[in-house]
């Protein structure tokens, strides 16, 4: 057979070679005396990047001995997904902060708009999220938990173009919050803005000052975040863009400025293009962490976390100096954070049987997302128990576009390399309609399943450029008789490179290949997602398919 079991998968991870950087307490060596490969990677040590899968913006807010880490998700629903860990390597998605996006207005798909680099704090007992919709202005929600429930976002400032915003509550009592722009709707960016904020957090009180003009030193300067240390106030912030940029910090004594600034992060001489933009950790051991992103192409912004010490003269530096030139430089590997009260990690949340959500039949584990405001009319849990029933519904115009289509059920690519195997049942799918099992990004390739009155027809498709609604192709096409069992199992291989080998099996054994080497491209700010979806070409409802359940087989970086 040519797909891989789940065994096969673990055979390949064991062969492959992954070099990073071994951190100790003092490093003085060059980079290429560091390299090494995974077997030789010393106890207690865990690897970057932590996870090839889309964490973009991260933020993190330390509750006791948890953590609690928020990211953009854009245009999807359910969004701003909440991840707990107690170790900072490890994270665990436990729920989505909002259910549907805050306006109609993503009752369509709006790639690239919606949730901007949110942040999370604690201020008094209450946990607040901010993030910046640039099309509408600076959203919050609070809660007495970070794991939720969370008050729906909430428009506290109507704006063009405000987005990442961080607030910050002094210890004089005084609140303020910072943010930038995005020059696609303000008409400028590079610069950072700073407001008053009420003590509540939820009024912005004036039009804000700008207190750092980063044009000629630090372009494309946004996603400040902004913290107090000894007598000086610190800016993080990422500059020079996603897949080649370098984290700035700021410090002033007077948090209006003047600031002077420091590159403390950059990719040097490493492979870690873009390490910027991210979350200051300090733990109670004494130990200081910073948790960023690397632009990882069709895989999204993979998290990588590493080491912040001090100058003797106050400065930051994150990872480490190897050649003294004042700017930090990513590790591969270091020594787990010395934390309080580590728990065992679990594995991300990917598989699902849809066994154990009947009792609350309105709602999907918190990896699924759909690409707009979703309708609870477009599936259910509760009508086959163990099942999650997908109805083919028309869409605009006749034309089954997977990227354009809201009802597009997916998750994030969650490594390098993976395999999905899902069980469906198609027999109460109708003439006129599709049911699709998706690669989404720019350009998508789908296998998809249609019916006639006698034939079951299943076909490899693709559509470049698929946001602008390019021509779709049929590639490859495979004819079962409707006499037969209507049961199938679909396969995904995603091999490294993002390269994506399509299957369809009657019986779960022989795999007959539809689709190969489709290489996986990142959608509008976000990395490639794999999904499923059910529609109609015509103006009515085309049936259903049913899902039995979707295991996704790989093994975990920090497993490996």
């Amino acid at each position: 057979m040519i797909m891989g079991t789940k065994k096969n998968i673990i055979r390949r991870y064991c062969t492959r070679v992954f070099w990073f950087i071994a951190w100790g307490s003092v490093v003085s060596c060059s980079q290429e005396s560091l390299t090494r490969d995974a077997s030789s990677l010393p106890e207690g040590h865990f690897k970057n990047p932590l996870y090839y899968a889309d964490f973009p913006d991260p933020d993190i807010v330390k509750s006791g001995s948890d953590f609690y880490m928020v990211t953009s998700s854009f245009p999807y629903s359910p969004g701003l997904p909440i991840h707990h860990s107690t170790d900072l390597v490890h994270w665990d998605l436990i729920a989505n902060a909002f259910e549907t996006q805050h306006s109609s207005h993503y009752d369509t798909p709006r790639h690239g708009d919606g949730v901007f680099a949110p942040s999370i704090k604690e201020h008094n007992g209450t946990f607040y999220i901010y993030y910046g919709d640039p099309d509408f202005g600076i959203v919050m929600m609070k809660s007495t938990h970070p794991s939720g429930p969370w008050t729906p976002p909430k428009v506290i400032k109507e704006a063009k173009g405000w987005i990442d915003p961080t607030p910050f509550w002094d210890e004089d009592g005084n609140a303020y919050m910072i943010l930038a722009y995005a020059k696609s709707r303000a008409g400028i960016n590079s610069v950072l803005v700073l407001h008053k904020l009420s003590s509540e957090g939820d009024q912005i009180l004036d039009d804000g000052v700008i207190i750092y003009d980063g044009t000629d030193e630090n372009p494309i300067i946004e996603g400040p975040k902004l913290y107090k240390r000894g007598e000086y106030y610190y800016i993080f912030a990422p500059a020079g863009s996603v897949p080649y940029g370098w984290e700035t910090v700021l410090r002033s004594k007077n948090i209006y400025g003047p600031y002077e600034f420091r590159k403390v992060l950059h990719q040097g001489r490493t492979s870690i293009n873009g390490p910027h933009q991210g979350s200051w950790i300090a733990l109670d051991s004494g130990e200081d962490w910073f948790l960023h992103f690397q632009d990882f192409d069709s895989y999204g912004r993979i998290p990588h976390l590493n080491p912040l010490s001090w100058t003797e003269d106050d400065w930051p530096i994150i990872g480490i100096d190897s050649d003294n030139d004042g700017i930090g430089e990513p590790v591969m590997s270091a020594p787990y954070p010395k934390v309080a009260n580590p728990t065992p990690p679990k594995d991300p949340k990917t598989s699902d049987s849809f066994n154990d959500l009947a009792s609350t039949p309105s709602y999907l584990q918190p990896q699924w997302r759909w690409h707009g405001n979703y309708n609870p009319e477009w599936f259910s849990l509760s009508e086959r128990i163990g099942h999650l029933r997908l109805f083919a519904l028309p869409v605009d115009n006749g034309d089954i576009n997977l990227v354009q289509m809201p009802n597009f059920l997916s998750q994030k690519f969650p490594d390098i390399a993976f395999e999905v195997v899902a069980k469906i049942d198609v027999s109460e799918l109708k003439e006129g309609g599709e049911f699709g099992m998706g690669v989404s990004g720019e350009t998508y390739a789908a296998l998809t399943i249609r019916k006639t009155p006698t034939q079951t027809h299943a076909s490899f498709k693709t559509r470049y450029q698929a946001r602008n609604s390019a021509i779709e192709q049929t590639l490859h096409k495979v004819h079962f008789n409707n006499d037969t069992n209507q049961e199938f199992f679909i396969k995904l291989v995603v091999e490294q490179g993002a390269l994506c080998d399509f299957y369809i099996s009657q019986d779960g054994q022989e795999y007959y290949k539809m689709g190969s080497d489709f290489k996986a491209s990142k959608l509008r700010w976000v990395g490639a997602s794999f999904g499923f979806y059910a529609a109609s070409s015509q103006d009515s409802d085309r049936g259903y398919t049913d899902i039995d359940y979707v295991e996704v087989s790989y093994t975990p970086q920090n497993k490996r």
